[in-house]
């Protein structure tokens, strides 16, 4: 006799996780952590990689982002493959890649070699998210079960996100630049350890054929538009930017086609057609949107405005992560007491607020104001994000929570692109304007001026001119210019972020039912 029974329609229910899947769960976060460190601890590197390969600007800047490039254009291959190949085998396979890749970059003697290698982890790292939440599918079936299991998956992208300045921090301190790379290949190791043994294989029964076609299609359209936003929020509409975005888009509209015409197709594009679905990715896109768009603004400001150092405005962001590690963890004490749309409309409320925090603290020159905005903002969209991703693995069925897992991923890297873009051109438009009223001669570039274009630019430039001006008088003038410039664009960020949270609260108190698991 079945003991596992449904309150609500009296049928026999899923069965609870046992402890089994719990640890698996343990180990299952180890690679999430990982995932998001890599992608914080290398800017500390920097200096020390610069000084040791001596890379060009451009190769610079490649080290830097090919990471994230690769990671968002190869998500929905990976997430389609381990639906074929099994979810628990692709991770196995990626984690031995990414020990391997991370060994090899520690030790790379040339900045052409980095870039390959980071390429590497890249692909690598696309497959640790699509499998390891699809494994929590799997391993979780009663729904509360799996909203807390969800919550402690996003937790361990925010615990390594907090924690990978301090821990590069520390290491760059006794060590070479490439010891960031190897605190990679223990945890991976033990991954491949306990992986087989703790954590159960799912794969679909009846397999499909990938089709090559869409795979470079998904990859040429993600990565062509999100290479596109970031030279935008870079250096404004320029032509490579534009070109670039319009390529990608026209590339992702063409893969979409097809995929309504392969009977095999990468995406099925019915998974769309569930309301609680097709939500759930709204309000996550716009969620990654608000997020990424305001961290660029406060990293710049904390420097930039504050004059805190690197490791210094690192430690201001720690809050800010750990307040995301509390927001997940309590989401299933929230929807027990209030309800799935209650917890994110309420969430997504909070952010609104946040960011009318946020405005208010650009102007308050205390990193204080700013960490309150931020751990406001993380307890707001931590049970949104929670929710949509649980909302989005649930609705759709067991064999196909790979490829809804990796849909999931790719919407909150496109909304996070388009957040850094959209935000960043509005601050530098802003910055730009503001500095073109400010008079050049009071900071004694007029004979220097390409100085002058340079401190006009960005933020950092106008820092690092100021620095090399003799005159104390000069130095505070042009700084005190660029920060006020700087403090415009982000006022008006942090006012459009807060309309576009109440926007987004107005959709999903509509949208969504009340228990959208059940509805």
């Amino acid at each position: 006799m079945n003991d596992h029974v449904d309150p609500l329609s009296h049928r026999p229910g899923p069965p609870p996780a046992t402890r089994r899947e719990w640890a698996g769960l343990a180990v299952i976060a180890l690679p999430c952590m990982l995932y998001s460190m890599d992608l914080t601890v290398l800017n500390l590197a920097v200096p020390a990689i610069s000084a040791d390969l001596q890379p060009s600007a451009s190769q610079l800047l490649w080290i830097i982002d090919i990471y994230g490039f690769m990671v968002a254009g190869w998500l929905i291959t990976m997430g389609n493959l381990g639906d074929r190949i099994g979810r628990r085998r692709l991770l196995m396979i990626g984690a031995g890649a990414f020990g391997v890749a991370s060994m090899l970059a520690a030790f790379a003697s040339s900045a052409g070699m980095l870039i390959a290698l980071r390429a590497l982890l890249g692909v690598a790292g696309a497959t640790l998210a699509p499998s390891t939440l699809s494994l929590i599918r799997g391993m979780f079936q009663q729904p509360a079960q799996r909203t807390v299991a969800v919550g402690v998956w996003i937790s361990s992208y925010s615990v390594g996100a907090a924690i990978g300045p301090l821990v590069g921090g520390a290491l760059l301190e006794h060590f070479w630049w490439g010891s960031v790379f190897l605190i990679n290949v223990p945890v991976m190791v033990l991954l491949l350890g306990l992986g087989p043994w703790l954590l159960p294989e799912f794969r679909d029964a009846a397999p499909r054929r990938l089709d090559a076609t869409s795979v470079l299609q998904s990859i040429a359209a993600v990565l062509l538009t999100v290479y596109g936003c970031k030279q935008i929020a870079e250096d404004g509409f320029g032509w490579l930017a534009l070109g670039c975005g319009v390529v990608g888009i026209g590339v992702g509209i063409a893969f979409l086609r097809r995929q309504r015409l392969l009977a095999e197709p990468l995406i099925d594009l019915r998974l769309l057609r569930i309301p609680q679905l097709r939500i759930a990715l709204v309000t996550y896109s716009l969620g990654c949107f608000v997020m990424f768009g305001a961290f660029i603004f406060v990293a710049q400001h904390l420097q930039g405005v504050l004059g805190l150092a690197p490791f210094d405005a690192g430690l201001w962001t720690v809050p800010w992560a750990l307040a995301f590690v509390v927001g997940s963890l309590l989401t299933p004490v929230l929807v027990s007491k209030a309800g799935s749309r209650a917890t994110i409309v309420g969430g997504l409320l909070l952010a609104a607020i946040a960011c009318a925090v946020l405005a208010w603290a650009a102007q308050a020159n205390t990193p204080v104001a700013i960490a309150t905005a931020t751990v406001l903002l993380s307890l707001g969209l931590a049970p949104v994000f929670t929710l949509a991703t649980d909302l989005v693995i649930g609705a759709a069925p067991p064999e196909r929570a790979g490829s809804a897992a990796a849909i999931s991923e790719t919407t909150s890297e496109f909304g996070g692109a388009l957040g850094i873009a959209l935000f960043g051109s509005i601050g530098t438009v802003l910055y730009r304007q503001a500095m073109q009223r400010a008079d050049g001669g009071s900071f004694d570039l007029d004979s220097e001026p390409a100085l002058l274009d340079a401190a006009r630019n960005t933020l950092g430039a106008a820092v690092e001119v100021a620095a090399g001006l003799p005159d104390p008088v000069a130095q505070s003038a042009l700084l005190a210019a660029a920060r006020a410039g700087f403090t415009d664009g982000m006022q008006c960020m942090a006012v459009v972020a807060a309309i576009t949270m109440l926007g987004a609260a107005w959709v999903a108190a509509r949208a969504l039912p009340h228990n959208p698991r059940t509805g």
